[in-house]
């Protein structure tokens, strides 16, 4: 059996009826003793494996799955969906690299992590995605990556903390959303889907129809929109931190986006010292599935611009980020 060590505040237990290719998916919990983490769904030992896991933070017991050993990178979804989303759109290329310990957390509100009424904001669910990387990575070093709202998370979380070795933002969130053109379909029926593929999707066929049900509107279902709605009221940070991420930074905006536009990749571009910016077109809000395969080959530059930087001199110093860390 495979084991991974773990934080001492977790244990395995196992949910009535849970099941993942055939077999009985455990769950981590709140224990008091050492544990470890164990294969699973699916792989063997020696090879590729998945976790379907539980880390408390704080009140907070965070969902996630697992995939690989390695360096960890942290994959954050958008709002309204949940870990599947990020699961399907970027395991294929980060699976595919080896190497990877790659890690795709439920957002709070979202999926099965819950959002207690004591998270009514962003700086709290900040605070919730901070804990979880600290649990998983301590100071050891992490690649973030984020679609759409988990962007607008990575962003800041690179920005405060020093172990970060890269940063991927696809169609992020950010604080300045402007010029965000109407929604116009690249590849368009009327009669494919309901209102909210129709909504998301710029290319729409059948297969995105498909990856649509299967991979965002079962998401939706799970999402506590009353919750949604509260941190939704105060969606900004109240003091975001205004350093630059100086590590190798990817940038992908749709050019037909119509949540978030193309425009904000210009201004996340500034400061960055090492960022690589990507307008695609015939892509919108939905890019990371209408263009796989320009997204796995940007994947790649960056990671290896990251393999790049470990080899040499990191120009992530600690002495010269800000000091102002205060989750």
């Amino acid at each position: 059996m495979l084991e991974i060590p773990m934080p001492a505040d977790v244990r395995l237990g196992t949910l009535p009826g849970d099941v993942r290719d055939g077999e009985p998916v455990a769950h981590l919990a709140r224990s008091s003793r050492p544990t470890s983490y164990r294969r699973l769904c699916g792989g063997s030992p020696g090879h590729d494996y998945c976790l379907d896991v539980e880390l408390r933070v704080d009140d907070v017991p965070v969902h996630f799955i697992e995939h690989g050993e390695g360096r960890p990178v942290i994959v954050l979804h958008g709002a309204g969906v949940d870990h599947r989303e990020a699961e399907a759109c970027f395991e294929p290329p980060l699976g595919a690299r080896g190497g990877l310990r790659r890690i795709y957390p439920d957002l709070p509100g979202m999926g099965r992590t819950p959002a207690p009424d004591t998270l009514r904001s962003a700086d709290d669910v900040l605070d919730v995605v901070l804990g979880f990387i600290d649990a998983l990575a301590g100071q050891h070093p992490v690649l973030l990556v984020g679609h759409s709202a988990g962007g607008y998370y990575a962003r800041e979380v690179a920005a405060r903390r020093h172990h970060v070795a890269g940063l991927a933002l696809v169609c992020a969130l950010t604080d300045d959303v402007r010029d965000v053109p109407a929604h116009h379909p690249v590849v368009a029926d009327a009669d494919l889907g309901d209102e909210e593929f129709r909504g998301y999707f710029v290319i729409q066929t059948p297969g995105m129809l498909e990856r649509h049900r299967t991979y965002v509107a079962p998401g939706g279902q799970l999402t506590d929109w009353a919750a949604m709605e509260r941190i939704g009221r105060n969606w900004t940070f109240t003091a975001p931190a205004t350093n630059p991420y100086p590590g190798p930074v990817l940038i992908v905006a749709g050019r037909q986006d119509s949540v978030v536009g193309y425009a904000w990749a210009a201004g996340a571009v500034a400061g960055q010292p090492h960022a690589t910016v990507a307008v695609i077109d015939g892509a919108g809000h939905a890019l990371p599935h209408e263009q796989p395969d320009v997204l796995d080959g940007l994947l790649r530059q960056w990671l290896d611009r990251v393999d790049a930087q470990a080899v040499g001199s990191s120009p992530v110093a600690p002495s010269a980020r800000s000091r102002s860390r205060s989750r």
